[in-house]
């Protein structure tokens, strides 16, 4: 026995004319969400230099975000039902840039820890909020999974844009043709699962749907940056560095060369290839750990969701 997801009445096949129009305005929301990813990755190295946190509290800085957005985005996907998605849209995009502010000028490591725990409450109204009004504005489902697909590649294709600022000495054509391929499986894998999750439930109930999906999402990444970001951590605090290393070049990279600066030249160029070499070691290992759970996951789905399918016909 088949279900088949189709409107509820003949009413909600109507296209809006608007739509796609509407569907911009959702991307450049997403956009906040998808530019902080992207930012603070950028300004790590500055953030380690300007606020010297630990090797825990640079963790915190990267994960506090996504933790509060995990535990908040059902309750604020079941607030946009009950009081309006426009509305808790609106207030949360708001919200999200002054408080924004607040991590731009941060200047302690406990502050950054908190401004970005506050970033993630506003960022928990945004992501239900835009779904849910792409599952009311996007009634057709093939037509819906278009929207999903063109607005989360127009949000990435303006969030990499970002990376323009790197300087090209920094360019690695192997990493950056590796991460291209990450990027392309995971929308692919964002748009099917949005899409089955929007669809199977009535428009009326497409927030708090929606804030199941994220909260799946953020809480994945939460997880997957506190325990690799460990892995890295751990083996990274382990090199061996020449006589008179001091322990704040086991904390971070940024540390070690902060540390070098006042070392003579042979031995600052020694604690920085064994600091860059343990660092990669613990990249490695995190990437191993991360690619046998991803094709773990990927032969879990191929059985359990061997046979399932979307119908859009009546």
């Amino acid at each position: 026995m088949t279900s088949t997801l189709q409107p509820a009445n003949p009413i909600e096949a109507v296209k809006r004319p608007g739509r796609w129009l509407a569907l911009s305005v959702l991307v450049l929301a997403v956009l906040l969400v998808a530019v902080d990813a992207t930012v603070l990755g950028l300004a790590t190295p500055y953030i380690s230099e300007d606020l010297k946190p630990s090797g825990t509290q640079l963790l915190w800085i990267g994960d506090v975000y996504s933790f509060v957005i995990a535990g908040l985005l059902v309750s604020m996907g079941s607030l946009g039902d009950r009081i309006g998605r426009k509305r808790i849209l609106l207030v949360g995009a708001t919200a999200f840039g002054a408080i924004s502010v607040l991590n731009a000028y941060a200047t302690t490591p406990e502050f950054m820890i908190f401004a970005r725990a506050l970033l993630g409450v506003a960022g928990a109204t945004l992501m239900p909020a835009t779904l849910a009004l792409i599952r009311n504005i996007f009634h057709d489902p093939r037509e819906r999974s278009l929207a999903v697909v063109s607005g989360g590649l127009a949000a990435v294709g303006l969030a990499l844009a970002a990376l323009t600022v790197i300087d090209q000495s920094t360019g690695y054509p192997l990493l950056g043709t590796a991460l291209l391929f990450v990027g392309i499986g995971a929308g692919f894998s964002f748009t099917v699962t949005a899409d089955v999750i929007l669809g199977s439930v009535p428009k009326e109930q497409a927030g708090a749907a929606s804030a199941v999906s994220e909260t799946a999402y953020e809480l994945g990444a939460a997880l997957g940056i506190a325990v690799l970001g460990s892995i890295v951590t751990g083996v990274y605090r382990d090199f061996t560095g020449p006589a008179g290393t001091s322990a704040q070049a086991h904390e971070s990279l940024g540390g070690a060369v902060e540390a070098s600066a006042g070392l003579p030249a042979r031995t600052s160029e020694a604690l920085l290839d064994a600091a860059r070499a343990s660092f990669v070691d613990g990249l490695a290992l995190a990437a191993g750990a991360g690619a046998a759970v991803l094709l773990t996951a990927a032969v879990a789905a191929w059985f359990l969701l061997r046979g399932q399918r979307l119908d859009s016909a009546a």
